[in-house]
């Protein structure tokens, strides 16, 4: 009964052929040709098309009874006799038929079908100064004759003078108005044939990316090439004028980083470095400041970083690029005036400190401005991202060692230092639809300008272990405590000394007195419960690390000689919300929290007490170990490090240990340097002795 349904239907059906021949309504005979193969007959009048008896081909026949194709069920072709409808199912699927469906065309179609043409996406490229004129249209018809098919429903337009038919091409259709939308950044621009844009140097590399996608065989003219590729391929940066010294203490990674920077300056664009903590951000920015300040002798850079990281990122541009003047600005006797920061080609100041003095920074030329830890500007309403944007740095780069490109409010905030207005907000009455096709499109735009490498990336780069020393510096409440301590540490030796006492006693006093140093240094909750967490600058610091950790999914194991020091930090996780383990001496079911911890990824922190876990621990789970203080025996830190660094550890391990600058703890590093080989082989007969410190070596450690 369908099959006569069908039939009877076939025969009554209408052609309404009007001025066409009817001999162009009658198809070639394909009976001829291979029944596995889809087989198209016709011309631009109407479509006869045969189907294999296969369900290989199960879509194309819904798709052809959409079409209102009817089949006749005695050839077994689908027919479709309406010259307005085949021109639209040739403009929509004829590229579907040839390239997805593998059809033959007959003879009698490509001859009657001769006068058909296809448009096809056209982009052109002229450079205008500093910036490019884009046009992207559809080639092969006027665009206004275009414009004014689509609008009445037809997808092809028919042109009296030559008798071509021109077909506008569905697929060609959705590239051009997925550009303009992209391209303009409105999500709701309505189609046209023709779009042009002038594009300034910051928009080039995210251009490249959408048309290479959408045209892979446009090539981009020379001048923007040149300014795009290699923030599209990080393999073809050239190398920068890096110096021999510095250039010999870069890993090929790190060097890859610099000329990414490099590029970027060269070219007036920012960017982040973005590399996981461990892999030498602070290097690399180094690296491209030398190289800004040997192509112009008056370059000059801020450098904006935590008030905990001050002392680190001084210390490290002294060991890295010594030739270098740098200027720290920060605490109660940095500069009043410019001219007293004039003759420096690096100044590293805090968040805070900027704020406070904004207006002096401000007053100043600054050749690179770069913004450290760039998560303390990833609000942009808060007093660190308006004083870090109202300075006038000609380039400016962020870093950061947390991933940034999965929040697009961090993304705008910190794209608004950079490049401001690169980076568009979806409208406020946009569909929720919009605000997600935004949020997409401006993570897409903001990818060329970040470069972020993970230690998986470069393993092969990396030793197996990565020893950091972080210098804290202390705040000034903190710094008078801790000389107060250290005033009354001496007096008390030299008074010991001066009635006579033995140096056994003496000896016995001072150790007392160098651990209250010891103390203050840790955390001065330790000793005067009137001091905050933010007074400390190990806590400061250890902050910092953790943010980094956490965001970048990377767990922490942090040790210390000083359990008060662990029940602090203890308390302050438990603030945070922040889940961790922990281990000390009292600790009994000590293996339960080696499970859990090993077990459970969603747990970031396990606080361990040296004493207590720096043996007989298996902790794989982590890839991140602070020392929280440094201890007299060196060996004993290797061995907590080593609860992670172990067997079972598929991951680069990075051991961190903190240091309060200009203190003691930094005294005692020295002293084992000094006397490596001694405690090594004190270490050697026992592993529990600590090293024997005369006390001439104390009197040296409180200088």
């Amino acid at each position: 009964p369908r099959r006569a349904a069908e039939a009877g239907a076939f025969k009554s059906w209408n052609t309404k052929e009007g001025d066409y021949p009817a001999a162009d309504h009658r198809a070639e005979n394909i009976d001829a040709h291979p029944t596995h193969r889809v087989i198209v007959d016709g011309s631009p009048n109407f479509l006869a098309i045969r189907l294999p008896r296969d369900e290989s081909v199960a879509e194309l026949r819904t798709l052809l009874k959409t079409a209102n194709f009817i089949l006749d069920p005695t050839s077994r072709q689908w027919w479709l006799r309406d010259r307005h409808r085949v021109l639209n199912f040739l403009a929509e699927n004829g590229k579907a038929l040839q390239e997805q469906w593998n059809a033959i065309f007959t003879g009698n179609y490509n001859k009657k079908c001769k006068p058909l043409a296809r448009s096809s996406l056209k982009i052109k490229v002229e450079e205008r100064g500093s910036t490019f004129r884009f046009r992207a249209s559809l080639r092969g018809g006027d665009a206004l004759e275009m414009r004014k098919s689509l609008a009445s429903g037809k997808k092809y337009i028919e042109e009296e003078h030559s008798g071509r038919i021109v077909l506008i091409d569905t697929e060609a259709i959705d590239k051009l108005h997925e550009i303009e939308r992209c391209v303009s950044g409105q999500s709701d621009r309505p189609f046209s044939p023709q779009f042009e844009k002038l594009l300034s140097k910051v928009e080039l590399a995210d251009v490249e990316a959408l048309i290479g996608d959408k045209a892979p065989h446009w090539k981009p003219p020379a001048a923007w090439k040149k300014k795009s590729r290699a923030l599209r391929e990080v393999g073809s940066l050239k190398r920068p004028p890096i110096p021999g010294q510095l250039d010999k203490k870069l890993r090929s990674y790190q060097r890859v980083g610099v000329a990414w920077l490099w590029h970027l300056y060269r070219n007036d664009l920012g960017g982040i470095l973005a590399d996981e903590m461990g892999l030498g951000k602070t290097i690399q920015a180094l690296g491209l400041i030398t190289c800004a300040c040997r192509e112009d002798p008056h370059a000059r850079a801020l450098v904006v970083v935590p008030a905990s990281l001050v002392e680190n990122w001084s210390r490290e541009a002294k060991q890295f690029v010594p030739d270098l003047k740098i200027i720290r600005h920060h605490g109660p006797s940095r500069a009043t005036e410019p001219e007293e920061l004039d003759s420096a080609r690096i100044v590293v100041t805090s968040y805070g400190t900027l704020q406070r003095d904004c207006d002096l920074l401000r007053a100043m030329r600054w050749t690179i401005v770069i913004g450290d830890e760039a998560q303390h500007i990833k609000n942009r309403k808060t007093q660190n991202a308006h004083a870090l944007r109202s300075i006038g740095g000609e380039h400016r780069f962020l870093l950061t060692g947390t991933p940034v490109e999965n929040s697009l409010d961090d993304l705008y905030s910190l794209f608004e230092f950079l490049m401001p207005g690169y980076l568009t907000q979806a409208p406020s009455k946009a569909s929720q639809d919009d605000k997600d096709w935004y949020a997409r499109r401006q993570t897409q735009r903001a990818a060329p300008y970040i470069l972020r490498r993970t230690k998986r990336e470069v393993a092969p780069e990396l030793p197996e272990k990565i020893e950091e020393t972080f210098y804290c510096s202390f705040g000034s409440k903190q710094d008078s405590y801790y000389h107060k301590v250290l005033e009354k540490t001496r007096r008390d030796i030299f008074e010991m000394e001066m009635s006579g006492a033995s140096e056994g006693r003496v000896r016995m006093a001072a150790f007392t007195e160098l651990l209250r140093l010891r103390q203050v240094c840790v955390d001065p909750r330790i000793l005067n419960k009137d001091f905050a967490a933010e007074d400390s600058a190990k806590w400061r610091a250890f902050d910092e690390i953790l943010s980094a950790c956490i965001d970048s999914g990377s767990r922490i194991l942090v040790f210390s000689s000083f359990v008060k020091a662990l029940k602090l930090l203890s308390g302050e996780l438990k603030k945070a919300g922040h889940r961790f383990c922990y281990i000390d001496g009292s600790t009994r079911n000590r293996q339960d929290e080696v499970d859990r911890f090993n077990n459970d990824d969603t747990i970031p922190v396990f606080l361990i007490s040296l004493k207590a876990g720096g043996t007989g621990l298996n902790l794989t789970g982590a890839d991140t170990v602070v020392h929280y203080d440094p201890w007299w025996n060196p060996a004993a830190e290797a061995q907590a490090t080593d609860r992670a660094h172990r067997i079972g550890q598929t991951r680069v391990v990075t051991s961190i240990r903190l240091i309060a600058a200009n203190s003691i703890e930094e005294k005692v590093l020295e002293l084992q340097q000094r006397k490596a080989g001694l405690l090594k082989e004190l270490f050697e007969e026992s592993q529990q002795a600590n090293g024997k410190v005369s006390l001439d070596d104390i009197k040296e450690l409180l200088k």
